[in-house]
């Protein structure tokens, strides 16, 4: 069957549309995670994008020349290796660690998704890499960690200061007492 340039011209304009969406995506992107999604059910990729979602996080399946467009747009020509064969990106504008830790511990159950690798602030990750980090305590709780130690020495002050008058009292209330007897 034989297309009209019209065709074409639609064609091509959702593909630019698409490429252009996608380097938008990488660019506001903390982690980005490619995996191969190849034997996974509708279900299971329902699942596990529903997991994601949960967590801030993004997934789809992406055409492999589309993704090479985009990613030499944004400069990551070297990531061009990870799109051989069926893959799904995965990517989050807000805590590079859940995604890791979705995918990660989803793979455990799901032997078809294969994690191949990754990219963290300018840096290419293996899976091993991925694995460390889905290990990593979430940003909310590393948020919770430091707020507890920057709070840590003001509450010490506030005990320290508390307690001078509370032993000037007792002091007092025992010579009280001693005057008493």
């Amino acid at each position: 069957m034989l297309r009209s340039s019209k065709e074409d011209d639609v064609n091509r304009e959702d593909k630019t549309t698409e490429v252009k969406n996608l380097s938008e995506k990488l660019n506001k992107a903390k982690v980005m995670i490619f995996a191969d999604y190849r034997g996974l059910k509708v279900s299971e990729m329902t699942e596990l994008r529903s997991k994601l979602r949960e967590d801030e996080s993004w997934f789809k399946v992406i055409k492999n020349r589309l993704m090479k467009r985009a990613l030499k747009q944004e400069g990551l020509d070297a990531l061009d290796k990870y799109f051989t064969g069926p893959t799904a990106l995965a990517t989050s504008e807000v805590d590079p660690v859940n995604p890791a830790k979705a995918l990660v511990e989803f793979a455990k159950g799901h032997d078809k998704l294969e994690i191949k690798g990754g990219f963290l602030d300018g840096k290419d990750l293996t899976p091993a890499d991925l694995q460390a980090l889905a290990k990593m305590p979430s940003r909310e709780v590393l948020l919770a960690r430091a707020l507890s130690s920057m709070n840590a020495p003001a509450t010490n002050m506030a005990g320290v200061l508390a307690a001078i008058p509370r032993k000037l009292v007792y002091a007092f209330n025992a010579i009280k007492e001693t005057k008493q007897a």
